[in-house]
Formats: C-alpha cells, structure tokens, sequence
C-alpha cells in the first residue's frame, strides 16, 4: 500500500499524512475548503524544518517527505490510492456524503478507512457500495508523536483486512491495537472517569480542579491532571466525545456527561485554543495553587483510578480487546503511567471492589457498579 489518499487537512489530517509520507508512501492530500491544505502543507514545512534544526531528522529525509505530499484538487484526484484514510469532521451524515462520493472514483481493491474517535464504524460502512473494505483506522493527536493506532474492524470488514493494516500501521512505525467497533473504542470508552469523575468531585465542592489535577499526578504519576489534559484537548471536544459514547451506550450513567463541562462547552472556555478554560492561559497569568490535602488526595486518586481499572476489567470481560492490547491502548494513546489491569493487580481488585461499594452505597447510582468480572479477580 503505497499510494495514500488523506481526506480533511486539519491538524489530524496531515499529521497522518506525515506519517505515511516518513514511511516513504506517496500522498494526496484533499479537503473540501482548498485554502485548508495549502496552510497545512505549509505548517508542515515549518514542523519538518524544526526537526531539522533539532538534528532529529536530515534535511534530505525532511525534502523527501515534503515532496512525498501532494496537494489533491479535488476528491477525485484520490482515484489512485490503495488505502483512502478520512480525517474530517465528526458527523456521520458528512463522512457518509464523503464515502459514497469517494466510492464511485476509486478502485474495487482500494481500502477506505475513518479516523473517527467516536462514531460507530458499522453505521458508516454499511452504506458503502463494499462495506467489506471499510474499517477505522484511529490514530491519536497529535498523530507523529502519539504511537496509538486502534484498527477496528466493522461487522461487515472483510475478515483479513485488520491484520493488513495493523502491519501496515507497524510499516508506518506505529503501535496497533485491534478493537471492536463498541463506543469509544479502547481509549476513549476506559478514559471516560478520568475527566468524568474528576468534574463530579469538582462539581460537588469536594475539590478544586487544580487539587483534582495535583492528585493525580503527585499519587498517580499522571503527566497531566484530568482538567489540565481537558484543556489540552479541549473542553468542546472532550465534552463532545462523552456526550456520544453516553448516547451510543443507550444512556448509561456510567458515562453521562458533566454539567459543568456543559455549560464550558457553551461559554467557549474551551481551554489552550480558546485563551480559557479550567485555567487561564493568558500571558501572565498566574495558575491557581492547590491547597494541600494529603487524606483529600488520597480520597481522590482512590476514586478516579477505581473507576478507570472497573472501565479496564469490563473490556476485558466484554472481549473489547485482548489484555496485552488494553494494557498497550491506554499507556500509548493517552500516556497512562501504567496498564489499569496491571495497576488494579498492583493496589489489590479487593481494594478496587471495597471503594466503588462504598460509592455505590452513598450515591445509590448505576454509575458506580462493578464490572461482574472484578470480584472474581
């Protein structure tokens, strides 16, 4: 698979696109709004001339990937590719639109793959002419660094294709997992409590974000905390994701959504992109002190790593992916300090079962109930 085809230039989209252009693929690289790609491309050359300058790739291999990328004109210019991987917006209608179009210029061989984090890969490759070639292919932002590749195959993706592209995605020096096509994946269905319950205990006065934020990190060895991380992403995005992985799910108040990230979202305290978010970014602005607790910490670092090792042990249980690719998934897509199976073993399951018990019985919430597989481990 040499002749890649990358729909939607955004950050994502030509971050895979220098991805497969450093592997040595040639790439075309289409998005609707024309003027998108040319300051893509040209963000890419200033990315590829840092590296440069910090002697972490030649100026020679830098040139090579540059030229490696083509800007395409229009969607039809993709009619050569043997692997097509979509990177725009998360709307299935639009994705939908695009598929069926791309279908009609490109061969039968020709393999078409969704970034999607979060939309149901059946539904968008059931309404494809050959749904057989369909598959996600989701890679993590920014996508040079992150090593994460989930490949999910759909109900309908022919048998041996998730093999092809989880060597391919080690072609192309990444870390493949395979999952099923269940909401949120691997990553972001388990990663759910770590924002979702760091916004309850902020939403109940229990803590503060940045108390929530030094928890984690000082006692979970977190690079960032789940508010930091939030405005890392972004509040709009993060809050986005949840809200479809909790209507995917049927509602499950496992997964339900935060009010205060709500109203966020609606503010546009979006976080880095925005200036504001659970922090200020502003030129000199001064971030807020945690005051120190160490029973509080304690009380919350409990709290959110019990929720996320339940998250890990019931997509064991439901055969979401094997252990190895879990432990893999949640590590190398969102810099976890450990695997939350090997973590859960590591603080005792018993541990893990006593706190979400006692949980339970002070909210009486659905929320809190326990994987049937953790009392067993």
């Amino acid at each position: 698979m040499n002749n890649i085809g990358i729909i939607g230039a955004g950050t994502m989209g030509v971050g895979i696109a220098q991805v497969a252009a450093t592997a040595g693929c040639k790439v075309v690289l289409f998005d609707a709004n024309a003027p998108q790609i040319d300051k893509a491309l040209s963000g890419l050359e200033k990315t590829l001339q840092k590296l440069v300058d910090k002697a972490k790739i030649s100026q020679e291999k830098a040139t090579e990937i540059r030229n490696n990328i083509v800007k395409g004109e229009a969607l039809q210019d993709l009619k050569d590719s043997d692997l097509v991987i979509e990177a725009i917006i998360e709307n299935k209608d639009i994705k939908t639109k695009v598929f069926t179009e791309l279908e009609t210029y490109v061969s039968d061989d020709c393999i078409i793959g969704s970034n999607t984090s979060s939309i149901s890969i059946t539904s968008l490759g059931a309404e494809l002419k050959k749904p057989e070639r369909f598959i996600g292919i989701h890679f993590f932002n920014p996508a040079p660094l992150m090593p994460l590749v989930e490949v999910i195959p759909s109900l309908l993706t022919e048998k041996s294709l998730p093999e092809k592209i989880y060597n391919l995605m080690k072609d192309w020096g990444k870390i493949p997992v395979i999952a099923k096509d269940i909401p949120g994946f691997i990553v972001n269905r388990i990663a759910r409590p770590y924002y979702g319950e760091g916004l309850r205990i902020v939403e109940e006065n229990i803590a503060t974000p940045e108390q929530v934020d030094v928890a984690m990190r000082t006692l979970g060895n977190f690079k960032m905390g789940p508010f930091e991380l939030m405005d890392l992403i972004g509040v709009d995005v993060n809050f986005a994701v949840t809200t479809t992985v909790y209507k995917d799910y049927f509602y499950d108040p496992k997964y339900k959504p935060s009010l205060l990230q709500q109203r966020m979202a609606e503010a546009k305290l979006h976080g880095r992109k925005t200036g504001k978010g659970f922090y200020d970014y502003a030129e000199g602005a001064e971030k807020p002190v945690a005051e120190k607790n160490d029973a509080l910490y304690q009380e919350i670092f409990l709290r959110i790593i019990s929720m996320l090792i339940n998250e890990a042990v019931e997509a064991k249980r439901l055969g979401i992916a094997n252990d190895e690719d879990i432990e893999l998934a949640m590590q190398k897509g969102v810099n976890y300090p450990k695997g939350l199976l090997g973590w859960g073993k590591e603080i005792g399951y018993s541990k893990i079962s006593e706190t979400l018990q006692n949980l339970y019985g002070e909210y009486q919430e659905e929320r809190y109930r326990q994987s049937p597989l953790l009392r067993k481990l």
